[in-house]
């Protein structure tokens, strides 16, 4: 377990230099169109303020790489966040050399302030040992606390590197919690666990697939990778997206899940259409028997049905990728009636987990948030960890 801010002691008048994600949308006049990942913080920095101590949010916005550029600088968000506090947030332009240490020396108890985009340093993102920049940044400081998840599979100087100088170091109230729900899905379910496996490719989700193997009792394969399974099994599949040089694994995958007594749950029928855009012929087909020049772009009415009789009789639900392309309404009933499901099952007492970009989208799109036990912040990072890959910014915090 990672020691987090509720460890923390006399910290009243102290420093925290703080890692968040807040990386948002903003339209052409530099407005926060979602907030999502700003409000996630915020229990996080209550818990600081009522201690006392003095906020300092590193974060990024975009890919700047290395240059200084205004259309990715956070001042807009600072004055969204001022707003949306009703207190001023300093916005810090410079966040190295005297300039950053003379502006955050009026900093009061309690008071936040945020520093200008972390990426528009080179060194944030430099795949050396180097550690210039990491003890320029560890002097603002006098504890470090990591809140971003998402940001946590990056090996980047205020995500990994700042945690090994700036000490103590620990997660905040998102951090904890995701690694708390993710590792409790993962290493103790409650049982049956089922893992709702989607998206477009089978290479993406090998990791994800080989991990889960060894945890589940079912496994839902859905959205584009369940074509990769059905050719290498001898159907017919149109023009559905397929991955020829991983029919192999698919194949493998199978084996193992039988040798491992997993339950694999494929789609039995889908719907197929000739033009993507929805706009031509759209129809129900058993998916091993796509006709040419049409393509899968949802699950049918059959394999919903099965997904949610499955999923309505479990106690932990783990979903990473979506089963259809939920971003066309026409394509989307297939994905609904999984989260739907999904929601069902956590309102009769299962713990639910959506993590991976697509599927919290869907899920956001369709439901709320809280219609679920959990919905990851970190898709790269979420994806990583289901992996069981060890997560830079999660490794360099201290135990508790």
């Amino acid at each position: 377990m990672k020691k987090s801010i509720m460890d923390l002691e006399n910290i009243q008048g102290k420093r925290a230099l703080i890692r968040v994600d807040i990386n948002v949308p903003l339209d052409e006049n530099h407005n926060v169109t979602d907030d999502t990942r700003i409000q996630a913080i915020i229990p996080t920095l209550k818990v600081l303020k009522d201690k006392g101590a003095k906020i300092i949010l590193m974060a990024h916005l975009g890919r700047p790489k290395g240059e200084w550029r205004e259309e990715f600088s956070l001042k807009p968000v600072a004055d969204y966040m001022s707003k949306l506090f009703n207190e001023e947030v300093l916005f810090v332009s410079k966040p190295i050399g005297e300039g950053a240490a003379e502006e955050l020396s009026g900093l009061k108890d309690g008071q936040i302030a945020l520093l200008e985009n972390i990426r528009f340093y080179k060194a944030e993102e430099a795949k050396d040992d180097d550690m210039t920049f990491a003890n320029e940044l560890a002097k603002l400081g006098d504890f470090y606390v990591n809140d971003a998840f998402g940001a946590a599979h990056r090996n980047h100087t205020s995500t990994a590197k700042v945690a090994k100088v700036l000490k103590p170091a620990v997660a905040g109230l998102l951090m904890e919690k995701e690694i708390r729900c993710l590792s409790q899905a993962l290493d103790n379910p409650t049982r049956p666990f089922t893992a709702v496996v989607g998206g477009a490719k089978v290479s993406s989700k090998i990791g994800v697939l080989e991990n889960l193997l060894d945890k589940v009792d079912n496994m839902i394969i859905g959205g584009g990778m369940a074509y990769t399974f059905v050719k290498a099994n001898g159907g017919k599949i149109g023009t559905s997206i397929c991955e020829d040089d991983q029919m192999e694994t698919a194949l493998a995958i199978q084996k193992k899940a039988a040798e491992k007594g997993v339950k694999l749950v494929m789609a039995t029928d889908v719907m197929v259409t000739d033009d993507f855009s929805g706009n031509g012929t759209n129809k129900f087909v058993k998916i091993n028997e796509i006709p040419d020049g049409f393509e899968g772009v949802d699950a049918g009415e059959e394999s919903r049905k099965a997904f949610a009789e499955v999923l309505k009789s479990s106690k932990t639900i783990l979903m990473n990728g979506p089963v259809g392309a939920f971003e066309n309404p026409k394509f989307a009933e297939g994905t609904k009636a999984v989260l739907q499901a999904v929601v069902d099952a956590t309102k009769a007492g299962a713990t639910s987990v959506i993590g991976g970009g697509d599927s919290v989208s869907a899920a956001k799109k369709f439901f709320k948030a809280e219609d679920f036990t959990h919905v990851s912040t970190g898709g790269g990072a979420s994806l990583e960890f289901i992996e069981g890959k060890v997560l830079p910014g999660v490794a360099a915090l201290d135990e508790k």
